[in-house]
């Protein structure tokens, strides 16, 4: 499982030592990670960034085949239920933990999606301030999307394309 950082602001009575951070003196506010067990948005999307950069660097990667755990990193910052999941990518999640466990790879199409899905969710977040808002943006209809949810069209990459499309017209105002 992966883990989730939070920062937590906390006033200090005495000199504690923070691990890689200098030392904080008496009553001056400093925050400490918590771990909670799941990916932050930052740490989810921006750690497989430079596997979907540019076309040929996704590409290349998609052919090698992403590990496993790559689909539930995803599952976790995306905020998808797993039956959603399941929708869009055409595999139950009872599949990607055996694969997990068996320390495998995925098929070059299920990590392309994949790559596409994290390059769109890190769009989505820097246009709605996070990976839940985008997540709720999905599961309204869209008027750029002929009143479809965009959500339903995730489970193709010419879906995925359409909705990067649509980001792209809501990022620069223009939504006729």
């Amino acid at each position: 499982m992966a883990i989730r950082k939070y920062k937590v602001a906390q006033k200090v009575d005495e000199v504690k030592e923070i691990p890689s951070k200098k030392a904080v003196k008496k009553n001056v506010a400093y925050t400490e990670d918590i771990k909670l067990g799941r990916l932050s948005e930052p740490e989810a999307i921006y750690g497989y960034k430079p596997f979907y950069s540019d076309d040929i660097s996704l590409l290349n990667r998609s052919k090698k085949g992403l590990n496993a755990k790559v689909a539930l990193d995803f599952l976790s910052l995306s905020g998808f239920t797993q039956d959603e999941f399941q929708e869009t990518f055409k595999t139950t999640v009872k599949t990607i933990q055996n694969h997990v466990t068996r320390e495998l790879t995925l098929d070059a199409a299920l990590s392309e999606k994949l790559l596409k899905s994290f390059a769109l969710f890190d769009k989505g977040a820097e246009i709605f301030g996070s990976a839940s808002n985008f997540h709720q943006w999905l599961n309204t209809p869209a008027y750029g999307l002929g009143n479809q949810l965009p959500f339903d069209l995730m489970d193709t990459i010419t879906g995925i394309q359409l909705i990067e499309e649509e980001l792209i017209r809501i990022e620069f105002g223009d939504l006729a």
